[in-house]
């Protein structure tokens, strides 16, 4: 299943990710923080749209049928700098489905090149990934309400 989620992700297919997670799928990183069920898929597909075209490596692949981690890293531009993003996963498989993923990753790394001199110098204070974290997410909630299938009554 781990390899399977890589493998998609190298691709840029974000729908093939999440045929790999449960619906109540649990994703931590630094960067959003918690999220469940739906929040964490549409994550994927924001990140895979956006037009950043990520590439996207991965090694250290291990697996059971309860559990998984790998190794990947990301190269790609945010607000027009480059960034090289190094991150462990962790993951937790339940009937051939991931049920928990977490990403770790040295935030102030990334603050650093993603955010320039701010985050080199701010990157370590929670003060920062407090800030990230709530622009992450409102930006999803923006990607998420204006995807969401219309309601007509």
């Amino acid at each position: 299943m781990v390899d399977k989620f890589y493998t998609a992700f190298k691709n840029g297919d974000a729908e093939a990710m999440i045929a790999c997670y449960d619906d109540n799928v649990e994703f931590t990183d630094p960067a959003f923080g918690n999220l469940q069920g739906d929040k964490a898929k549409a994550m994927w597909r924001m990140l895979l749209s956006s037009g950043s075209d990520p590439e996207v490596s991965f090694s250290d692949v291990s697996e059971t049928s309860e559990s998984g981690e790998a190794k990947w890293e990301a190269k790609y531009e945010f607000a027009g700098k480059p960034v090289h993003n190094k991150v462990t996963a962790k993951f937790t498989i339940k009937d051939g489905k991931i049920i928990k993923h977490v990403d770790t990753f040295d935030f102030w790394t990334w603050s650093s090149q993603a955010l320039g001199l701010p985050g080199k110098l701010l990157g370590w204070t929670s003060f920062l990934n407090n800030k990230v974290s709530k622009g992450a997410n409102a930006k999803l909630d923006k990607f998420m309400a204006k995807t969401a299938p219309e309601v007509v009554i």
